[in-house]
């Protein structure tokens, strides 16, 4: 520890700390300097300096918003309060019935007082405070548990390393944001990828989602990242009586808000305000999708309470999808792992809500069909939701008699097989065991987050590794070897070893990932985790009959064929055996839940969950699941249960007319209770 340097090295220390921090708000949050830059870059190379020389560093000082070592991966945080999503409403009538919904449930004719204020379409993040400094940050994750950000988040500018200003400082507080890229600033990083050679973002959400999510912060702090903060979670200390007095305690703190806001009494004068900011919606140098709706007093939101995952007293008016139009240029295909082929169109550029856009998905050869899409067909282009474009409609007023319709065809376009396609089925189909294609994908889905989570090997190394002949099967991965790597272009000392270290490190996955991560047709993230609660070990699965997985009651007949298939085909059971037994892997399975079929469990049984109940969703799923049972997000008639608290919705409705029978928590319980007594109950 170094020794506390004299009381007026602090003092300047703690002035200058002071100083530079207000500059930055100025900057980063007006959008109003007072200094120039090179005024600033003075004042900040004096701090440092002096920092350096007296080892003295205030928790807040801007030097230590840079220059963190990278992690090898990103800790789960839990939120103290949910980060709940948004309800949508796509009319002004959706609005009307969102506030008739809100009069009914407070038995009053009286209008309501609601904030509007427009939705950034940006990564949502929670900055946890105590004693005024920033604790932490996170990411929404599933809302209940998000990863932790935090060095990342301090590299942003206009995020307060410390809570200043004229507002009261509270013992401890979440705030809830948004961090998003302006899209000058998006469009400038992708120009600069493509020069580099690397994949562009596709709009700028995802490009401030990759930003902050970066395990080295100087990434993230090479990419002008903004903040803008709208919503509250846990807090100690203070109170607020409504959400624009938290938006005025926010300002007066030096947060960054939600430009635009404004106090609206009637449901008919935020549709008013919402016009108006559709229409200003050009205008703003950041993506909106929408905007936000929030009964202003705090006390008539917790009197209104939450929904599932959605507050009853907030919605999101979703205005109209931007749309242009443009000629495709020309129709082809792209093949998947599992050898499906999906047409695509390569457009004219078109620039659509401040995105170029240049290809849509087709989705399949009988929507093009449907629509009678054309080679040199002039076409309406939307970007629903502002994120995915498609084609809309053909302008066939346009056409000139030029326009080439394109067959389903007959041979791959990655490796000139044959195709197929199943009676009944839109897909077609490469059925090449060599496509080049297929494997790249299968090695680019083993390797994924969700399979074996083997960092650095995205599209782009797959592509040079297979290109190479390193890897033509995802079993070659294990043979690599660094000293191939650095023969590689784009692989130097540190980034072979990375790759080599991820490689190591995906040796040990769990048994669910690893058959995600195996690519077995049908068999996605659900099935992969039911499979391994119903089997302890990955050799329980092997020569597998058909009618065992069938006896798995949310199998269906192609899931379980596909799995029937896989394990009892010997070149399968051969690879396994060399990953295992040379590779070294050795695969963990907490999820096999023992005694599935013994008395006290659920198995076999599905729930449904809908209404407030005495826990949160998320603890009622992990009750079920615990105890054997599946719980599922939608009422279908393979639904066993549905477990009703106040307010259940149209869910209740379905199930009634399903026959679906209805419990309340405390009867799920009791349920639990009787299947361990008697085990052959329902």
């Amino acid at each position: 520890m170094p020794e506390t340097p004299p009381h007026e090295i602090r003092e300047e220390i703690e002035k200058l700390v002071r100083e530079l921090n207000y500059h930055c708000y100025r900057y980063y949050v007006l959008d109003s300097p007072v200094i120039s830059d090179a005024e600033y870059d003075l004042l900040y190379r004096k701090l440092k300096d002096i920092e350096e020389k007296s080892g003295y560093i205030l928790p807040d000082s801007p030097t230590l918003r840079v220059g963190a070592p990278a992690l090898e991966k990103f800790e789960k945080v839990k939120h103290a309060e949910p980060m709940l999503s948004l309800d949508n409403a796509f009319s002004y009538d959706e609005v009307r019935e969102f506030d008739k919904r809100i009069k009914k449930l407070l038995n009053t004719e009286e209008d309501i007082e609601y904030t509007v204020e427009p939705k950034y379409d940006g990564l949502a993040i929670e900055l946890t405070y105590r004693k005024g400094l920033l604790f932490r940050a996170s990411t929404r994750g599933d809302g209940y548990e998000g990863e932790d950000v935090t060095r990342n988040i301090r590299t942003i500018k206009s995020v307060p390393l410390k809570i200043e200003g004229q507002g009261h400082i509270p013992e401890e507080i979440d705030i809830r944001g948004e961090v998003y890229m302006d899209i000058k600033d998006f469009e400038a990083l992708n120009r600069q990828r493509e020069k580099q050679g690397e994949a562009v973002f596709a709009n700028p959400r995802n490009a401030a989602a990759g930003s902050v999510r970066q395990l080295d912060p100087s990434i993230t702090a090479a990419r002008r990242l903004y903040l803008a903060c709208y919503g509250l979670g846990a807090v100690k200390g203070i109170d607020f009586l409504t959400h624009s007095d938290l938006m005025s305690w926010l300002r007066e703190s030096r947060f960054p808000t939600p430009a635009d806001m404004k106090i609206v009494k009637g449901v008919e004068g935020v549709i008013a305000f919402v016009r108006v900011l559709e229409a200003e919606r050009a205008s703003y140098g950041f993506e909106t999708d929408g905007a936000v709706l929030k009964v202003n007093d705090f006390s008539l939101q917790r009197k209104l309470g939450v929904k599932t995952r959605e507050p009853r007293w907030a919605t999101a008016y979703k205005f109209q999808a931007h749309q242009g139009t443009t000629r495709i240029m020309d129709i082809q295909g792209s093949v998947g792992r599992t050898g499906v082929i999906t047409p695509f169109a390569i457009f004219e550029p078109v620039r659509i809500g401040g995105v170029t856009v240049s290809r849509s998905t087709l989705h399949n050869w009988d929507e093009i069909g449907r629509k009678d899409i054309r080679i040199g067909d002039t076409v309406v282009v939307e970007r629903a939701g502002d994120v995915i474009p498609h084609v809309l409609m053909v302008v066939k007023e346009k056409r000139t008699g030029k326009e080439r319709p394109l067959p389903v065809p007959e041979n791959c376009p990655a490796c000139s097989s044959r195709v197929v396609r199943d009676e009944g089925e839109v897909a077609v189909r490469c059925v090449s065991l060599h496509c080049p294609a297929q494997v790249r994908e299968k090695i680019g889905h083993f390797a994924s987050r969700g399979g074996m989570d083997i960092e650095g090997l995205g599209e782009k190394n797959v592509e040079l590794l297979y290109s190479r002949g390193l890897i033509r099967h995802f079993e070659d991965i294990y043979k690599l070897r660094k000293e191939y790597l650095l023969e590689l272009p784009r692989f130097g000392e540190k980034s072979a070893q990375n790759l080599m270290d991820a490689i190591e490190r995906s040796k040990k996955p769990l048994l669910s990932k690893f058959l995600f991560a195996l690519g077995i047709l049908h068999v996605g993230e659900y099935v992969a985790k039911l499979l391994a609660k119903n089997f302890r070990q990955l050799e329980d699965l092997y020569h597998i009959s058909y009618e065992h997985i069938m006896g798995i009651k949310q199998m269906g007949e192609k899931i379980a064929s596909s799995i029937s298939t896989f394990f009892n085909d010997k070149k399968n059971l051969d690879l396994l055996d060399v990953m295992i037994n040379v590779h070294g892997l050795k695969i963990s399975n907490p999820d096999f839940v023992a005694g599935r079929q013994e008395k006290g469990s659920l198995n076999g049984l599905t729930f449904v969950i809908t209404g407030i109940l005495p826990k949160s969703r998320k603890e009622v799923e992990r009750l079920i699941e615990a105890n054997g049972g599946r719980a599922s997000s939608a009422v279908s008639a393979g639904t066993d249960f549905l477990v009703t608290g106040e307010d259940p919705g149209a869910k209740l409705l379905k199930a009634q007319a399903l026959g679906v029978r209805t419990i309340s928590y405390d009867k799920l319980v009791k349920l639990i209770e009787e299947k361990r007594e008697n085990p052959r109950l329902f």
